[in-house]
């Protein structure tokens, strides 16, 4: 009997669901048009939220897939000048091994070199010529510390043999069709001292793509002639460790101090002539920290990164912004079931009179609104599967829903689906339940003070958060203009980077007096490095007699240099044909002036610690300082102004890496095949590569560019949902004051005066919410700009303007309802009162 009972228990349950569930359904069906605008607005939502969500797992993910991802660390340096501190992401070759040696903590050390940086790497298969991007000289320990599937080969020994390489899975399909097959295959390069025969001994999987840097070929060190010499102060090689489990990295890292002190003093008393202690009095010093695999991506920002990394700050706000804009859903829903209730309570006043509690009709409300969140789960779904393309090109990324596709995030997405349905219909729920059959049923009911304050309030909330969203674009938008905009101080427009200028050799004047003589070919310079771009080498100058040395960045450039770039000399002059001494000339820029204390520059005699400007048997040379350039943003404006030391490049045989050429807007095409032809000429074995100095520029900026763009978007998303939301508050306004309205009519109010009527409380709001996203705006910015050496600072009108445009946002979505309410007949009105 008690099995009976409770059967029949849950099939009353049962059939009562059903029963709620065709009632919702119906409810839905019927007003075609609330239900459209609530799933559109509730979509949006939870389709922002799942972009972003998506976004935020791919960069929280990133170096995840490494077995010993928890134990593995990166050697890092800040590198202490006389008044500044640069962090590098590559260190001196010799200092992984020694602190290693000196450190039982450490179980392994490795390194690999990027030689050809954001550069292609040539290989010949059987006489045909190919580039490679991604290719580093890697340590033979390399996959004792990194993960690596081999799909074809010995893990334990790919690397080990000179001139091994291994490939990962990708390169070796494109070249030799599969994995397999491209086991003891050959290629060759150029250079290498002669030894430019490799050998294919692994072929790895490819590494995710959120990985802080990845690889298409690995070249074995061993051999590597210049690995064989000690270096503790130049930097190269990227390092990193893997530590014993268990071990404490900021143990580890207390011990660096007198590791650096006890091989770096020899190397600092060789080349500056000093101490250790003096080194260090001066103001330099070395650094050395531990940086986390797992969290490179989103804190590290150092010098010579591998691959422009995220940002932690960035990934904080895109969370928030996901959750504003879901809730900005929730609270349109709220908005608009709210103005359904007038309809809705005498519906509510009869089945209360025919015996329904209230914890039915709660039951019952909060169906409705969990069934129209499961509906809009699924449009989210086709919303997100149409823009993930879109969003994939705005953010550079290969996201993908099948991340949702496994029974954990699919349970996870149906409690969100419910939840979000629970939260955005419990207040009119609620409030809905709550009206009394007698004052319903006669028409008597009203809102009390507290359901406006809420509502109020919530349009308060939507739209403070608009405006700062607003304002926070403008803002961004702002900094990335003035980044890239005339304050660098230098003309970037219409410049190409021709790559691998190297291999011209002696023929560099040649080739770079035929590239003049092409027409559309305004000037040319050779270069070892342009703004962007990181070749603005390290190197220290100090006044002849001097102990007291100045480190900066140094470029070799030849006479073109600042005409090409469209620099302003402060004093003196650049480097010209006409002075054949000027092979031991210096420029400097004002920064570098302050910083050698030279009261009168132009003609002072400079001498450098660094081999590269000094003879070959070691004597110092002395140089001249011929000139001043004020001072112009070479690197990126994330980082204060360092004094640069420009040299000739004749002193270096008139070739480097790069040449540079303003190339005339008209005809830029025909004028980049007619280089070309001429690159041909001079190098025919190897391809014609070149990039645009602008682009080069704005690449310095990536992630700040990506939050711009996505910052853009979402708040177009929130000021679109917002209005939704105003929308149905709106209405709501207008059936509560149906009566007013047609009294007032009657009594000769025009339609402006009624439009006027219904929007001044509003605009009220608007205002009070602009005036509460001043302050939230302006706080957030100040911290977000900190990140910028250079800034383009906040004016009033960058606040101003994002209110403006949101009262007037505001006006035309309440004309919509309030024209609709002025233009409607008093008397059909009056007689529905």
């Amino acid at each position: 009997m008690i099995v009976e009972a409770s059967i029949s228990i849950h099939q009353k349950y049962l059939f009562m669901f059903k029963n709620y569930l065709k009632i919702a359904w119906r409810n839905l069906a019927k007003r075609k048009g609330y239900s459209i605008i609530n799933i559109l607005g509730l979509a949006t939502g939870m389709c922002a939220c799942l972009l972003i969500v998506l976004y935020i797992i791919s960069e929280l993910g990133y170096d995840d897939f490494h077995k010993n991802g928890d134990n593995i660390y990166r050697i890092a340096l800040d590198r202490r000048y006389p008044g500044r501190v640069n962090s590098y992401a590559i260190i001196p070759q010799s200092i992984g091994k020694a602190l290693q040696a000196e450190n039982p903590a450490v179980k392994e050390c490795t390194r690999f070199f990027d030689f050809t940086g954001n550069g292609n790497f040539l290989l010949r298969i059987n006489n045909k010529t190919f580039e490679e991007k991604h290719v580093f000289a890697a340590d033979s320990n390399f996959f004792k510390v990194f993960s690596g599937d081999m799909i074809a080969g010995n893990i334990t020994d790919a690397l080990l043999q000179h001139n091994s390489v291994v490939l990962n899975e990708t390169t070796a399909k494109k070249y030799f069709g599969s994995a397999t097959a491209a086991i003891g295959k050959q290629f060759e390069t150029d250079g290498n001292n002669g030894n430019n025969n490799f050998i294919i001994t692994g072929v790895c999987k490819d590494w995710p793509q959120n990985a802080h840097f990845t690889f298409n070929m690995l070249i074995s060190t061993t051999g590597f002639d210049f690995l064989r010499q000690e270096n503790y102060t130049g930097f190269s090689a990227y390092t990193y460790i893997l530590l014993y489990p268990g071990t404490s990295p900021q143990a580890a890292e207390a011990t660096f101090p007198g590791v650096i002190k006890k091989y770096v003093s020899g190397e600092i008393g060789r080349t500056f002539g000093q101490s250790f202690e003096e080194f260090q009095k001066a103001g330099n010093g070395y650094h050395y920290f531990l940086q986390p695999l797992k969290q490179i991506h989103l804190t590290s920002s150092l010098e010579a990164e591998l691959s422009p990394n995220g940002s932690k700050t960035t990934v904080y706000v895109f969370s928030l912004i996901a959750a504003l804009i879901l809730f900005l859903a929730c609270i349109n829903f709220i908005n608009l079931s709210t103005a359904r209730s007038v309809e809705r309570a005498k519906e509510v006043g009869i089945r209360k009179t025919f015996g329904s509690e209230k914890r039915s009709l709660v039951f019952q409300f909060l169906l409705e609104s969990v069934l129209l969140s499961f509906i809009s789960m699924l449009v989210a779904f086709g919303m997100v599967l149409f823009l993930l393309p879109l969003f994939n090109q705005l953010t550079q990324k290969q996201l993908t829903l099948t991340y949702f596709f496994d029974v954990p995030r699919l349970l996870l997405l149906l409690s969100f689906a419910i939840v979000t349905g629970i939260i955005a219909g419990l207040y009119p729920a609620l409030v809905l339940s709550s009206y009394k059959p007698i004052l319903v049923l006669k028409g008597k009911f009203r809102s009390n003070r507290i359901g406006l304050l809420l509502r109020n309030g919530l349009v308060i909330f939507q739209f403070a958060i608009s405006v700062v969203l607003i304002i926070v674009t403008i803002i961004i938008n702002r900094q990335m203009n003035f980044m890239l905009g005339t304050q660098l101080g230098f003309r970037k427009d219409h410049v190409i980077i021709i790559e691998r200028a190297d291999l011209l050799d002696r023929q560099t004047k040649p080739f770079k007096d035929k590239l003049l003589s092409i027409p559309g070919v305004e000037s040319a310079t050779v270069n070892s490095s342009m703004p962007g771009q990181n070749g603005f080498f390290g190197t220290s100058f100090q006044q002849f007699g001097s102990r007291e040395s100045v480190t900066g960045r140094g470029v070799i450039t030849d006479d073109n240099y600042v005409s090409l770039l469209n620099l302003e000399l402060k004093e003196g002059r650049f480097f010209s044909k006409d002075f054949g001494t000027d092979s031991l000339a210096v420029v400097l820029n004002e920064k570098a002036v302050a910083a050698l204390n030279l009261k009168h520059p132009v003609g002072a005699t400079l001498t450098s610690p660094d081999g590269a400007f000094n003879a070959p048997d070691g004597s110092v040379y002395k140089y001249t300082v011929i000139g001043v350039l004020k001072d112009f943003h070479f690197q990126s404006m994330q980082q204060s102004m360092a004094p640069l030391f420009i040299a000739n490049v004749s002193k270096f045989n008139g070739a480097s890496n790069f040449i540079s050429v303003r190339v005339a807007a008209a005809d830029f095409n025909k004028t980049i095949a007619s280089i070309n032809q001429v690159w041909k000429q001079f190098v025919p074995q190897n391809p014609f590569h070149y990039n645009f100095l602008d682009q080069a520029v704005a690449d310095q900026y990536h992630s700040e560019e990506t939050a711009q763009k996505v910052f853009t978007v979402f708040s177009c998303l929130a000021i679109f949902i917002a209005c939704i939301g105003l929308l149905g508050l709106a209405a709501f306004t207008t059936q509560q004051r149906t009566r007013e309205i047609g009294i007032r009519k009657v009594l000769g109010a025009s339609v402006s005066n009624i439009i006027a009527m219904l929007s001044k409380d509003f605009l009220q709001l608007i205002i009070v919410a602009s005036i509460i996203a001043f302050p939230l705006a302006a706080w957030a910015m100040h911290i977000w700009l900190q990140d910028f050496a250079y800034r383009a600072g906040m004016n009033a009108w960058i606040f101003i303007l994002p209110a403006i445009a949101a009262i007037l946002i505001a006006l035309l979505t309440i004309s919509l309802q309030a024209i609709k309410a002025a233009i409607a007949n008093p008397v059909k009105s009056l007689r529905t009162e």
